[in-house]
């Protein structure tokens, strides 16, 4: 291979040879760049094709790399042009040694790189049997390439169809039940709510984007009710519905929205009422037993050829489903049914490779809808689209996308929403602002901490740090980790209790759990979540609010890491340890087992069923292999989740996670209050100003 303008001439290039290229892919392991299965890949491709040039080995791991990052595809212009950047390589650190790969990849000569990849065994342009797609200027691992195929390919169908459903829709009956469920409707402001049941019940496939508290919830229960309600006029059989949600956590709490908003819905005078409601699911389950998940496998029981037996399908918090499960979603959906996507455009994108959501939403702001749409919007909704967001050049995907744009939870004079607006916004000013404005905002405080030691962070997450925030907050107070733990010492029943009185304690303790959280942008160092998690663990045991002398104690906080669809258990699920008499809870006792009132106890860990019905599900700590502790959370894992306090601890130094979406998604997990725990370093502006992209062909696929 020529060398590269940065080469030394006087160094050894490791690109010459298939072993110097391991050994450097080695040394870029050992020092935190890449992870061991990058390398791992590359070392498979050499061992099935001998051949190789050895840049298309390195080009095959940073590939991977990127895929663990959350990337669907390598995107070669940007390695070029920004190797480092482009990886997102600290800016100091490595092993020992180990040329950083600006030095083998800056400015790499374009003939080079072609003869890399002229390799068919392993690199082809489209449909086949190579391990490496690449199209245009991208490098895909395959699956990921067929992903996004299959995506592609099935919503364009969809979009196709629109025409038809528009056309199968009684345009004067939707008018009229628009008019009952949105009484409101027809005045100066928009009623988005409205617009987007319109637009949904002559679409088969909708997505529904806006932030917190901007009804998302509310408007798809009165699209549903439409829906069934039109459906019940021109046949005998109710629609099928199903609702959905990534994790346990976000369909539990979709599950008790619904199950409240149902019984407020404005069906005075309506014949049959009851009937309706009760064609309204109140049942949300994950989007993985939903899809019937294999144990030990990617597949799913429904799948193209066995699809899900249903005609509507609702998945809130879509934009934590990754690539990979949302081919399967659509794999799996009949070509007759309606997909509803619910989610917010500008949260987080999934852990996992790719973000649906916010390439599906990427022209939402400006709407963009064609005259046809509008025209068809103002008929059978009665509102009218405001001329910002109309488009002549309108895209077809636009015309599938709505944003409520009015919160109802974060008014003007909400501190939260004002702060989660700014970031948003990039407007690190205007943040600064905010926190200036002090009494203004009761609902916000800004705490700076003094070095890894500073006994404030505990003393705020054990208490709840009241005296941090302005005075003339009403009501109760923001609490800390104290509130729980107090509920589970109080509230305990006696031994002789029956089953549902434990049911009904484990359930409070839940549910006080949830009114504080601690949050974390990395997951190492000073300021990560694992050690955050020890601090506090140790702060609660000072307290004599926990007795942590072993790994499981009772009120020990834990969140599921792994599926673990033996124990019924999803990624995200959430748990308390708690101490049940051993008659109660079965099997042998824990380590930590004691005696209370003369009767033996155990521990069991408390989780809400993920299936959304409330129930509680207990289960033995041993068989727990995949939790880890959740005093602290990174900011990822407590995506769809909702805590009356949430407080954000950032980190001393930026790093490629700490972007403007993290922060407006740690922001918008509080309810009531939110604090800012900010370390020396001042990273914050720096953090709003740094945004989440990731790689992917999705966008174009959808054009």
């Amino acid at each position: 291979m020529p060398e590269t303008a940065t080469h030394p001439s006087s160094a050894p290039d490791p690109l010459q040879s298939a072993a110097g290229t391991l050994a450097l892919l080695e040394a870029w392991v050992d020092g935190g760049w890449l992870r061991p299965l990058d390398r791992a890949l590359a070392v498979f491709l050499h061992q099935h094709v001998p051949q190789a040039p050895p840049l298309l080995l390195l080009l095959a791991a940073l590939t991977s790399h990127q895929v663990g990052r959350g990337h669907v595809c390598l995107e070669l212009p940007a390695l070029q042009a920004d190797p480092d950047g482009t990886l997102s390589l600290p800016p100091e650190g490595g092993a020992e040694g180990a040329a950083r790969p600006s030095r083998w990849l800056q400015g790499l000569d374009e003939a080079a790189l072609a003869a890399a990849l002229d390799c068919p065994e392993l690199v082809q342009d489209g449909p086949g049997s190579s391990p490496l797609v690449r199209q245009e200027q991208r490098l895909y691992l395959r699956r990921y390439w067929d992903c996004e195929v299959r995506i592609g390919q099935a919503l364009h169908r969809r979009m196709a169809a629109a025409a038809d459903w528009q056309q199968g829709l009684d345009g004067e009956a939707t008018r009229r039940w628009l008019e009952r469920l949105f009484p409101a409707g027809g005045g100066a402001a928009t009623d988005w709510q409205r617009l987007a049941c319109a637009l949904a019940a002559g679409r088969g496939f909708t997505v529904i984007t806006g932030g917190p508290g901007t009804g998302k919830t509310t408007t798809v229960l009165r699209l549903l009710v439409l829906l069934q309600a039109l459906q019940q006029a021109a046949a005998d059989a109710p629609l099928r519905i199903r609702m959905a949600a990534p994790t346990g956590k976000a369909a539990a709490r979709l599950n008790a929205s619904v199950a409240g908003a149902l019984a407020r819905l404005p069906l005075d005078g309506v014949a049959d009422a009851e009937a309706l409601r009760a064609a309204i699911p109140t049942e949300v389950v994950t989007v993985h037993r939903l899809l019937g998940a294999r144990p030990d496998s990617r597949h799913f029981r429904h799948r193209a050829g066995e699809p899900l037996p249903l005609d509507v399908l609702v998945v809130d918090e879509a934009s934590m489903i990754d690539l990979e499960l949302m081919a399967s979603l659509l794999d799996a959906l009949p070509p007759e049914a309606r997909l509803i996507l619910l989610g917010d455009k500008d949260q987080l994108a999934s852990v996992e490779a790719g973000a649906v959501m916010g390439e599906l939403c990427h022209r939402a702001d400006g709407g963009h809808y064609t005259p046809a749409t509008t025209a068809w919007l103002s008929e059978v909704s009665g509102e009218s689209v405001p001329a910002d967001y109309r488009d002549p050049a309108g895209r077809p995907l636009d015309q599938h996308i709505v944003m409520l744009r009015h919160s109802h939870r974060f008014g003007a004079d909400s501190g939260i929403g004002a702060l989660a607006r700014a970031v948003n916004g990039g407007d690190a000013a205007a943040v600064e602002a905010l926190w200036a404005a002090g009494a203004s905002h009761p609902d916000i405080a800004r705490l700076h901490l003094a070095g890894p030691e500073d006994p404030a962070l505990e003393a705020l997450a054990v208490a709840g740090g009241a005296d941090h925030f302005a005075a003339g907050a009403s009501g109760e107070g923001p609490r800390g980790y104290r509130y729980y733990l107090e509920a589970m010492h109080d509230g305990r029943p006696r031994d002789d209790a029956p089953r549902s009185a434990w049911d009904d304690w484990a359930r409070s303790v839940l549910q006080a759990q949830g009114a504080f959280q601690l949050l974390g942008a990395v997951r190492r160092g000073p300021w990560g979540v694992e050690a955050l998690n020890q601090r506090i663990a140790a702060a609660l045991r000072d307290a004599g609010l926990v007795r942590a002398t072993s790994a499981w104690y009772a009120g020990r906080p834990v969140i599921v890491t792994r599926n673990d669809y033996d124990l019924g258990l999803i990624n995200g699920d959430m748990g308390v340890a708690l101490a049940v008499p051993e008659g109660l809870a079965g099997g042998a006792p824990s380590d930590d087992a004691g005696r209370r009132d003369g009767a033996r106890t155990v521990l069991r860990v408390a989780f809400l069923a993920s299936d959304g019905s409330g129930r509680i599900r207990w289960v033995l700590p041993s068989r727990l292999e995949q939790v880890e502790t959740a005093y602290a959370l990174t900011v990822h894992k407590a995506q769809g989740s909702e805590f009356r306090h949430a407080a954000l601890v950032l980190p001393d130094r930026v790093a490629p996670v700490l972007t403007r979406e993290l922060l407006y998604t740690g922001i918008t997990r509080a309810s009531d209050w939110f604090s800012l725990l900010e370390p020396p370093g001042g990273v914050l502006v720096r953090a709003i100003r740094q945004r989440t992209l990731r790689s992917g062909g999705l966008r174009t696929r959808l054009v």
